[in-house]
């Protein structure tokens, strides 16, 4: 395939998407259905579809969109990346991401030299990075389709272009300011599912890329919110998770007098009301925006999970103010003291970055201090990942690899010992669990979750999944228990 060949629409200008989009979207899948019926016919058998997601919880909702396209066209879902449509939903947080995702494309080449009637196709945050498409289309010229965040909803649209062509499409904006509603979703699990609320962020941490690839912060109308939660009611759903970069900057942009404008706890309110929903969680609020409304309006509602993650990223007030946090330690500690005095049954867990540009050991020790004095459940610690055109990648003292792994090792031993006397208090207790699948050690035991997100195996069988049940926490296995039903 000759570079000049591509149908390169790479940065375009913003489209104006009207009410009918979803529509138009749809009349996409059905020609994209004639096209893998054709393939079905001429392969003798069902053409088969791979989606491999990277990343948040934000990404794993969008992969559910684009598995619904594949599978309402005719394709049949498979695990395998010797698929004949594979399609990587990516993600630019960690450098690491970067380079799985290359290692998986570079493997997917070899399968398509096998399989000419294959179509490789990529999106996601990395793709908003010209740098990473200027790559692929240098080094990865097997990519049949290149798309990025803000147009993910032309899915069925990029499809059908590819379906009927040898070139490489490439389909990036850098910005948009659009909500599509009404698209098809595969939802990974029958009674749960995510529910986003917002796209983008505003907060720009010196460290993170995402306002760069995610865009500015776009908030979805209430009502198009309710309406989806009570879809998802109607078809079996119990619990849904409110999703958004930010959850507490929620209706902000709306302008003023808007009538749809309402706070996240309002909105957070009227989701526990529809009617078969049992159980609302939401990822991800800021320390900056936590409000007290939003913790009485969780308090005083049952439905509302006691859950909380809190991202910390570091203990160290310089450290946080060159992040642009917008926090100290102190007002952090603050905040945390408040959460447990007002829901005393909260688990709190929280994010840490280890290896900041300039982070010294003694950083790392008030981060220390903030882990034992917070109590958190658990953290999800991460070593600095220097992002290209985020403020951070040119700033000053990056941290040499061999200090920043002794100060990860150091801390996580204090994170694993904090997570696991949290843990034990539960011990005894009988809680409800949402049952969510067989356990993949042993299948004569369940696995389910508890409102404070903590794992819980018991002896059960495959018609408990979906259901509420109250369990015993009969013993305490650090990061999960051991129990039986009640």
């Amino acid at each position: 395939m000759e570079l000049n060949k591509e149908i390169n629409i790479l940065n375009a200008s913003k489209e104006e998407v009207s009410d009918a989009e979803s529509l138009k979207q749809l009349g996409f899948i059905e020609e994209a259905k004639k096209y893998v019926a054709d393939l079905k016919e001429e392969l003798g058998r069902t053409p088969k579809a791979c989606v491999v997601t990277f990343g948040c919880q934000m990404n794993a909702r969008d992969s559910e969109k684009l598995l619904a396209i594949l599978k309402l066209v005719g394709y049949e879902e498979t695990d395998s990346e010797e698929a004949d449509f594979v399609l990587y939903n990516t993600c630019t947080v960690r450098d690491n991401a970067d380079q799985r995702v290359y290692g998986r494309l570079g493997s997917c080449g070899s399968h398509k030299k096998k399989n000419p009637h294959m179509k490789i196709a990529i999106c996601g945050c990395l793709m908003q990075e010209a740098s990473a498409v200027e790559k692929i289309k240098k080094s990865y010229r097997f990519v049949d389709l290149i798309f990025g965040t803000h147009n993910i909803y032309k899915f069925a649209e990029l499809l059908c272009t590819s379906l009927v062509s040898d070139r490489m499409i490439i389909d990036i904006w850098k910005e948009t300011d659009k909500i599509v509603e009404d698209l098809p979703v595969f939802r990974k699990y029958p009674f749960k599912s995510g529910v986003n609320i917002m796209f983008g962020c505003n907060n720009f941490c010196t460290y993170c890329i995402v306002p760069y690839v995610r865009g500015r912060e776009r908030s979805r109308n209430p009502k198009d919110i309710i309406r989806e939660c009570e879809k998802l009611a109607a078809d079996g759903v119990k619990e849904v998770m409110l999703l958004g970069q930010n959850v507490n900057s929620y209706g902000l942009d709306f302008k003023e007098g808007d009538s749809n404008r309402i706070s996240f706890p309002e909105l957070l309110e009227e989701v526990s009301k529809v009617k078969g929903i049992e159980r609302v969680r939401f990822m991800t609020p800021h320390p900056k925006d936590f409000s007290d409304e939003l913790l009485e309006t969780i308090a005083r509602n049952p439905k509302i999970a006691r859950h909380i993650h809190l991202p910390l990223q570091s203990g160290n007030t310089e450290i946080l103010r060159r992040m642009n946090r917008k926090y100290t330690k102190e007002s952090y500690l603050e905040l945390v003291d408040k959460i447990h005095k007002m829901l005393p049954d909260v688990s709190i867990t929280t994010d840490i970055i280890v290896g900041f540009p300039g982070e010294t050991e003694s950083d790392v020790d008030d981060t220390i201090d903030v882990v034992k004095k917070a109590a958190f459940d658990n953290a999800f610690t991460f070593i600095y990942s220097k992002r290209t055109g985020t403020p951070a990648a040119s700033f000053e003292n990056q941290v040499p690899e061999e200090e920043v792994k002794k100060n990860f090792d150091k801390l996580l031993k204090v994170v694993q010992e904090t997570a696991r006397k949290q843990s034990e208090k539960m011990t005894g207790k009988i809680d409800k669990v949402l049952v969510e699948s067989v356990n993949e050690q042993d299948n004569s035991l369940m696995t389910g979750r508890l409102s404070n997100n903590t794992l819980v195996h018991f002896p059960g069988d495959e018609s408990l999944i979906g259901s509420f049940v109250d369990v015993s926490l009969d013993e305490c296995k650090g990061f999960y228990f051991m129990g039986h039903t009640v």
